[in-house]
């Protein structure tokens, strides 16, 4: 009685079409093309797990940016003046704070830049 491989490739088959679930036709159903699929995903989601990042910190500078020129103080004056003054809060806090609390916002500002 020859000795096959088949319960191991057929579990790393399952395995492979758990992580095409979703994708459309062939994709999901036939081996090889869901191979490609999911390894091209995976580049994707390994790229898109660190542009996240980027995106976030643009979305906060964009909103505390806002916040200040409402009282005509800009982005890079604020953060210096902040610096200076040696409060170290990031800008994700400082964004939620400018969307969630702007009173509490405009006196950060006050107090950091008068």
């Amino acid at each position: 009685m020859r000795s096959t491989n088949s319960p191991a490739a057929r579990r790393a088959k399952r395995r492979l079409f758990k992580r095409a679930k979703g994708f459309v036709g062939g994709r999901r159903k036939l081996y090889r093309t869901a191979t490609e699929t999911v390894m091209r995903a995976e580049v994707y989601s390994f790229r898109d797990r660190r542009a996240r990042k980027r995106e976030f910190r643009r979305l906060w500078i964009l909103r505390i940016n806002a916040a200040c020129r409402q009282s005509g103080v800009s982005y890079s004056k604020f953060m210096a003046a902040l610096k200076k003054a040696g409060i170290e809060t990031d800008r994700k806090m400082l964004a939620d704070m400018a969307i969630a609390d702007p009173a509490a916002f405009g006196k950060l500002l006050e107090s950091v830049t008068a």
